[in-house]
């Protein structure tokens, strides 16, 4: 029998031990053996719960017990969560976990400890919730090479922009209801300031480069700035806006970025709404695939974590080849990503159509019945020139002390 611990009792945690007991057979059988929970670590009590008599407050009492083979790390953040989890793997034991913010800043550290001491760190519940995609990555893609990772990876997210999109509610409105619901926290920042996708896409690139990407190297940008407005003009150019985690991989060179962009009906992403998740990868032999499901949640989140710890158990005496080394992947500048660009601009196309050429080339316009401002949608270019583009129209239209740019969203239209 493989005893298990068990550290965070929050949603995910309790999840963790709800399947434990629930398909206990299921996972005996997949895993060769019995899995027992033997500790939930937590600050709380739990008198009414089926894990009563299981909760411990010591960190200590999981570490030294050498009954305890596998724990699961549900606490989420840094901060005990870097410090149990090193402890752990440096005692011997296999860890998995759910937390994307401790993988995407010590995932590097954690899986050179479990090489060195030969157990297993595992962490598909870090990415798309109940999702498959790390195991895909790094077992069922092996033969590929990996050339493009792109995802709608936060369902909050998704679901602000979804009821932007088909109910033309305001960002704040949608948060709000997002927040009544339960799917965004009170402080939504991570969210939707898009720094969880960031370090999702993150992990994704270092699984398929096979080195270490800094988040903090990804451009980042946040939906916040995404009004109404600019899903009128998605509606009438059949279209809609998403916020993507992308990285784009050629040569050895990596290009990663999270932002809203743009997109037609054809592209795969385009139909994945509300909660859902969504992981588009392209590789060099296979082509495009997509990984859809449900992104969080209690039991689809814990279901992946099962997963991990049932690979734990079938691997108990060998570390399985997973992860990526300490080599630093270079990430391209974001002035140098080619879009297209979905740009709005205050006044009339025709009293404006003159500085629009000049700055921005060729453009296909888009106008709105009863709204003092056009769209237009541009060539491809390079972040770099758009971003000139835009300054030299901007200082056209101020010599004449009238209004320039007022929205800029990257397209794949």
């Amino acid at each position: 029998m493989i005893k298990v611990a068990v550290m965070g009792y929050g949603t995910i945690g309790s999840g963790v031990a709800e399947i434990l007991d629930q398909n206990r057979d299921v996972i005996a059988g997949q895993a060769g053996q019995d899995v027992e929970l033997k500790y939930v670590l937590d600050l709380r009590d739990f008198p009414d719960s089926p894990v009563a008599d299981k909760i411990v407050h010591d960190f200590k009492v999981i570490e030294q017990d050498g009954e305890v083979e596998i724990v699961v790390e549900t606490m989420g953040g840094l901060n005990p969560a870097y410090p149990f989890v090193k402890a752990c793997l440096e005692a011997g034991k296999h860890v998995v976990t759910s937390n994307k913010a401790l993988v995407a800043a010590y995932g590097t550290e954690l899986l050179q400890i479990a090489r060195d001491k030969n157990v297993n760190f595992f962490f598909e519940a870090s990415v798309g919730g109940g999702i498959p995609i790390i195991r895909p990555l790094y077992r069922c893609l092996m033969g590929e090479r990996i050339e493009e990772i792109t995802g709608i990876l936060n369902g909050t997210t998704n679901f602000i922009l979804t009821k932007m999109d088909k109910e033309g509610a305001s960002f704040e409105g949608a948060l709000k209801e997002a927040q009544n619901l339960g799917y965004a926290e009170r402080n939504p920042e991570a969210d939707v300031e898009g720094h969880d996708t960031c370090r999702k896409i993150a992990i994704l690139t270092a699984i398929a480069t096979g080195r270490e990407v800094n988040f903090e190297d990804i451009y980042t940008e946040g939906i916040t700035k995404i009004t109404d407005v600019d899903f009128k003009y998605a509606e009438k150019m059949g279209t809609s806006v998403k916020l993507f985690g992308t990285s784009r991989i050629s040569g050895g060179r990596v290009s990663a970025f999270v932002a809203p962009v743009m997109i037609g009906k054809d592209h795969p992403l385009y139909a994945v709404n509300d909660v859902y998740n969504g992981i588009m990868v392209r590789g060099n032999m296979l082509g495009t695939s997509m990984f859809y499901g449900s992104g969080a949640g209690k039991l689809p989140t814990a279901s992946a974590v099962i997963a991990d710890i049932i690979e734990a158990a079938q691997n108990m005496k060998r570390n399985v080849r997973l992860g990526w080394t300490s080599e630093r992947q270079a990430v391209e500048p974001m002035d140098r990503v080619s879009f297209r660009y979905f740009i709005r601009m205050a006044g009339t196309y025709r009293n404006k159509e003159q500085d629009v050429r000049a700055a921005f080339g060729p453009v296909e316009v888009v106008e709105l019945y009863g709204m003092d401002e056009f769209a237009v949608l541009t060539r491809e270019m390079t972040e770099g020139e758009m971003k000139a583009a835009v300054s030299g129209y901007n200082a056209a239209e101020a010599k004449r002390s009238e209004y320039g740019v007022k929205q800029t969203i990257r397209a794949m239209v």
